[in-house]
């Protein structure tokens, strides 16, 4: 297709983090083809973190695609008049549905064999053994639209666009400390990155001068059960807001707030995005390593395990870190 794309579907269906990363992607389509609408496919959960991006015009959501008959979903994706797809997260269903649904244009990498005989631009991309950032993996996909440009780390975060965020509710903003520095504490990862003791965030948490820093806990509801007996155990040093936000307002929370601490989870990246301090704690096995989904934002920055050892990752490294935000 010679013709200048007027509506690209950009398809990244995996968690918050994923969806974070792949904004550099809608940026550029939206500084190269300026008149183009840009959608974003992704799984419910991330509808509100796709849409907070300004380079992001609607938002598909697979699991209304895919939990229903194939005929229903390719007749619902026809309806949207798409000619480009690009598929940032292999899927072998939604290639089919869209080949079926008649988009013009269809970019997969070459490395899946299904992409073959579904999409009809491939693009050679390896990420397993790439040294780029999953960001700057994603941007390569964009050669099926003769977008060639390479994006450094630190171009990045001019494409994100996370400036669609609604104002944060009284009774949320009310928590933040007007003379203090709102840090915000995410210990778990539902299992997905290796993880700092609460040990460690307790010795860290002891550490912070209450006089200097006002300390959240977040997490998910379904983490508020595992750490609400730890989180008890801080007593008044920290407050609990895990699973009391919505997305919506949890981002605009964390953009409220001045800094944050997690492993390699969404609510990093937002911040991240967000333009606060970011700090990642991560693992250095390769493709899960900082090198691979560190934060990449104005005021981010991470620290590295050894030998898959999150302890090497000392209170007393994260504590100079931290002091030095203020």
């Amino acid at each position: 297709m010679n013709d200048t794309p007027k509506h690209i579907l950009v398809s990244r269906n995996d968690a918050v983090g994923d969806v974070i990363l792949a904004f550099p992607v809608c940026g550029l389509i939206k500084e190269y083809f300026p008149d183009c609408k840009v959608s974003f496919l992704g799984r419910t959960y991330t509808r509100e973190i796709a849409l907070s991006s300004t380079f992001v015009d609607n938002f598909v959501n697979q699991d209304e695609l895919t939990h229903q008959s194939e005929d229903e979903g390719v007749a619902q994706l026809s309806k949207l008049n798409i000619d480009t797809v690009i598929f940032l997260r292999p899927d072998k269903s939604l290639a089919r549905i869209a080949k079926k649904a008649g988009i013009k244009l269809r970019i997969g990498t070459a490395h899946r064999v299904y992409h073959w005989y579904t999409c009809n631009k491939l693009v050679r991309l390896s990420r397993k053994n790439s040294p780029l950032h999953e960001a700057q993996l994603n941007v390569k996909l964009l050669k099926g639209v003769n977008i060639k440009k390479k994006l450094t780390l630190s171009e990045i975060p001019a494409y994100y666009g996370l400036k669609r965020i609604e104002p944060l509710m009284d009774e949320y903003r009310q928590m933040l400390s007007e003379d203090k520095f709102n840090l915000i504490l995410h210990p778990k990862s539902h299992g997905n990155s290796l993880e700092w003791r609460l040990q460690n965030f307790t010795g860290l948490i002891q550490k912070l001068d209450p006089a200097k820093f006002r300390i959240f806990i977040s997490g998910s509801r379904k983490e508020n059960e595992i750490l609400k007996p730890w989180i008890e155990e801080q007593g008044d040093r920290v407050i609990n807001i895990c699973g009391k936000l919505s997305l919506t307002q949890f981002i605009s929370f964390i953009n409220s707030s001045d800094g944050l601490i997690a492993a390699s989870t969404g609510p990093l990246h937002i911040a991240a995005a967000s333009g606060i301090h970011a700090l990642g704690l991560y693992t250095d096995i390769k493709t899960k390593d900082a090198g691979r989904w560190g934060p990449i934002g104005e005021k981010a920055e991470h620290l590295q395990c050894k030998h898959a050892d999150m302890d090497t990752i000392t209170v007393d490294m994260v504590y100079e870190k931290v002091t030095k935000w203020i």
